[in-house]
């Protein structure tokens, strides 16, 4: 079992995103940082340029008059200039590393050969987080740059002020309040907004309930509208009052704390003028620098907490490059996949339990698949019977014993080797909103654009009834979401699947967990008996055809019965055998027998 990897540190993540950026474009990154963060500098640069140009007016002089007056405008000018062309050239490469990240991100799920990291509840919180935050990713770099470039002004700020006076330096204290008690607003409203959300999520429910036109009918012959809209208004009202006591709460503190510094700034002013005998440029500079001085505090922790916010998404990026680097390898030495099987699959011993979890959903398994056979697997509802399937494929291994395949342990063999020489269809599907042709192609990428593959494929699945009502058959654009799309129904989907995991000519394993559950009876034994002819055709290279299905009326003409009970296996046998045992498979036969008949 993979041990769990802990999120890396905050400069991890800060150095692997600056890796992957310049990876990705050097020149504009270095080129988009320097402009956005030299943007930030000109306006912090205007209290000094009235301070020149007011000591300038007082004693006469034309050159500091001059000078304050050339500083204002080369700020203006300059800080436009770098923030336009900053923004362009950043939004640039926000777009190219948006692509490099996300195709990292992908080619990181595609590198794990298990599906571990899909169905492990820590693992899925962190994978969720990621792919809701993908978004973030190239947003880390802009809040980066912006923060630099505020630290930067805010540094100059200060400076200023610590160029009238060393004491100065102490009203930024005094703006500290200012942003904490603007942080501590915004985290009281939202978790007031938290727990008074159960009354607007059933406000909003209410109303949609009265607004929209699927309830509609129901609601007026119920005459349930007015109290519909009573009760609206109540959780309205609550939910407003909750989140209104919060708010005034945190506005009355928000209030006190830009007193405060107002208090101070006024006090810093006072001194320097009364203290100091500053000049009135040095009054002017404190007047200025001071105002924006807790505006650049605020925007700073304001950058800063929303490049942490990107930062969280990147920790889990470089959680994901370590998860994928940490896979254990098997210590034999490697295999190939097999081109023919001659003597089967079998399973030794084989016990499992998911990841995180206590029981076994397998226990001491002990199966032999023979090559060139059609083997059927039973059970009732978490029996393990999915289970089975997923360590046949390699997308889990073994908590115990060991799957061989001609004798091979197939742990031995790479996963992207062995699937490579696998085809099938699953119960949970993929809705590809593509082609038709893409659709099903993407089952043999090879062969993608080969259209009698395609069509023979689309045969295999029993597809052709679907393909033949497309408006323009496997070139038509599935999904209604897309220009002249066709919407399918979810047995049409269930059917191109189908003919998707049969793209394979060649298959060493064929799986089919349950695939056809939109089907009627009749039409998943026709299919399985086309799978099975197939199966046992010349040709077949051995294949070993895996299908899991509730209904024993299909399964009957198997080879081979699997069945699953209580994570072990039960029984074993053909049909007329199980049958004459008449155990727990003669028993589950007619009980759903007898359920057709009535």
């Amino acid at each position: 079992m993979r041990s769990k990897s802990d999120l890396p540190s905050t400069a991890t993540a800060l150095w692997r995103a600056m890796q992957i950026a310049y990876q990705a474009e050097p020149a504009l990154l270095v080129i988009a940082f320097a402009l956005v963060a030299l943007s930030w500098i000109p306006a912090s640069l205007s209290a000094l340029w009235l301070k020149l140009f007011a000591d300038g007016a007082v004693q006469h002089r034309v050159d500091l008059v001059a000078w304050g007056a050339g500083g204002l405008s080369a700020s203006l000018v300059a800080g436009w200039l770098l923030a336009t062309l900053g923004t362009r050239l950043e939004m640039g490469f926000r777009e190219r590393a948006t692509i490099a990240l996300e195709s990292h991100v992908a080619r990181l799920h595609g590198q794990v050969p298990g599906i571990e990291h899909h169905e492990r509840p820590e693992y899925l919180d962190r994978l969720q987080i990621l792919r809701d935050h993908v978004f973030l990713l190239n947003h880390f770099y802009r809040a980066f740059m912006n923060t630099a470039g505020s630290i930067a002004r805010l540094a100059f700020t200060v400076a200023l002020l610590a160029s009238v006076s060393p004491v100065l330096i102490l009203l930024t204290l005094f703006a500290v309040p200012t942003v904490l008690s603007s942080n501590w607003r915004a985290g009281r409203e939202r978790a007031a907004e938290e727990r008074a959300a159960p009354h607007k999520r059933l406000g909003r429910h209410l109303f949609e309930l009265g607004t929209t036109a699927g309830p509609g009918k129901e609601v007026r012959v119920g005459g349930t509208g007015a109290r519909l809209r009573e009760r609206h208004r109540a959780e309205a009202v609550s939910w407003y009052r909750g989140v209104a006591r919060a708010r005034w709460v945190s506005a009355a503190w928000h209030s006190a704390s830009w007193t405060l510094f107002g208090v101070a700034y006024v006090a810093a002013v006072v001194f320097v003028t009364v203290r100091l005998h500053a000049s009135a440029g040095s009054v002017l500079l404190v007047l200025a620098a001071g105002a924006n001085l807790a505006r650049f505090f605020g925007l700073t922790v304001s950058e800063a907490n929303f490049l942490r916010w990107t930062l969280d998404a990147t920790r889990r990026l470089v959680w994901l490059e370590r998860y994928a680097r940490e896979i254990p390898a098997s210590a034999a030495e490697p295999a190939e996949a097999p081109t023919r099987l001659r003597q089967g699959i079998r399973l030794e011993g084989v016990s499992f339990r998911y990841p995180g979890t206590d029981p076994l959903v397998l226990r001491d398994v002990d199966l032999e698949l023979p090559a060139g056979s059609v083997v059927a697997i039973v059970g009732e509802n978490g029996a393990g019977k999915s289970t089975l399937v997923k360590l046949l494929c390699r997308f889990y291994e073994p908590a115990e014993g060991r799957v061989t395949v001609d004798g091979v342990d197939l742990a031995r063999i790479p996963a992207e080797a062995w699937r490579s020489r696998l085809a099938g269809a699953f119960q949970d599907f993929c809705r590809f909103e593509l082609r038709a042709a893409q659709t099903v192609g993407l089952g043999d990428l090879e062969r993608i654009e080969e259209r009698p593959a395609l069509e023979t494929a689309v045969a295999r699945g029993g597809a052709g009834e679907v393909v033949s009502r497309l408006p323009s058959g496997l070139d038509t654009q599935l999904g209604p979401t897309w220009d002249e799309g066709v919407e399918l129904s979810f047995g049409q989907w269930q059917r191109l699947a189908l003919a998707r995991g049969l793209m394979r000519d060649e298959p060493l394993l064929c799986v089919l967990d349950e695939p056809t559950a939109a089907l009627d009876a009749e039409a998943e034994h026709a299919l399985f008996e086309r799978f099975a002819a197939a199966a046992r055709a010349d040709g077949a290279e051995g294949r070993v055809t895996v299908l899991v299905s509730h209904r024993f009326s299909t399964v009957r003409m198997a080879d081979l019965i699997v069945v699953l009970d209580g994570s072990r296996v039960a029984e074993v046998g053909g049909h007329e055998d199980l049958m004459a045992r008449d155990g727990l498979y003669a028993e589950l036969y007619r009980i759903q027998a007898r359920a057709y008949r009535t």
